[in-house]
């Protein structure tokens, strides 16, 4: 019996090396060393499939996808859209109130908008995400769900945060350490869009500057850059549904259709 269990444990030599050309082979496969173009440019070969290069830039703004990229493999519909919208109506709200639009300046409306449409349905739509395998999108979706109830939760009197703080200053100023962690997390993601379309870049990129509004008007006391984050604000709610818009509309259900503008790429000599 040991004699049978030892020869039964040993490796084989000649096994191994099969086990292991396999192995690489597989991974060899997967690989794309190359992307190749037709000769007209209308298609695109990643590995051993091709796909038109109008489809491929698509999936930037629509897609919320930094980068170029086929398809995935699971049969799944876009949430991409979804989210944009439930961020873009969200903002939307939130940035007249701020804004102090038409006398507006209590936020309980747009908290309820924050915790179903931007929140959950939000952060929903960002699983998703990660289920078909576009990490970028189910980051961003995700994360600003969580960020438009975390807001929500702020200005709701039932949650006994802003009543846990006696001292005005140190709540807005606590505030501010919140709005900055937001700024600096969506200027990373700015970063990850330098190599994407106009429409996705100027999304987070102006959104940043939202932030950054936002941010130095808590932490400085000064109340006109917070109204100016608000304009800020709308303007990215409309890039957000100018994103959304790329990713619903295509030949087959409307005349109008967003066109993606690729930003120049520059490369180290």
């Amino acid at each position: 019996m040991n004699n049978l269990t030892q020869s039964g444990s040993s490796t084989n030599p000649d096994i191994t090396s099969i086990q292991t050309s396999i192995s690489t082979s597989l991974y060899d496969e997967n690989l794309i060393h190359k992307v190749h173009t037709s000769h007209d440019g209308a298609y695109v070969y990643l590995g051993n499939k091709r796909f038109l290069k109008d489809d491929l830039r698509v999936a930037f703004g629509g897609f919320l996808n930094p980068g170029l990229s086929p398809a995935p493999v699971h049969k799944f519909a876009n949430p991409a859209p979804l989210g944009l919208s439930a961020f873009a109506l969200s903002m939307f709200v939130e940035s007249l109130i701020k804004a102090g639009a038409m006398g507006t300046s209590n936020v309980n409306v747009a908290a309820s908008l924050a915790y179903f449409y931007g929140g959950i349905i939000q952060i929903l739509t960002g699983m998703w995400e990660f289920s078909i395998e576009n990490t970028f999108g189910g980051t961003v979706l995700a994360s600003y769900g969580g960020y438009f109830i975390s807001s929500a939760a702020i200005s709701t009197p039932w949650f006994g945060i802003e009543s846990a703080y006696t001292d005005p200053v140190e709540f807005r100023n606590a505030k501010g350490f919140v709005v900055l962690g937001w700024f600096l997390f969506t200027l990373m993601l700015t970063l990850c869009t330098m190599k994407s379309t106009v429409a996705l870049f100027t999304f987070f990129a102006l959104f940043s500057l939202k932030l950054l509004f936002e941010t130095i008007g808590l932490l400085g006391d000064v109340e006109k850059l917070v109204t100016a984050s608000g304009v800020v604000g709308v303007i990215v709610a409309f890039v957000a549904w100018y994103n959304c818009y790329a990713g619903v509309a295509n030949g087959q259900n409307s005349y109008i259709q967003a066109k993606p503008y690729k930003l120049p790429e520059f490369h180290a000599e």
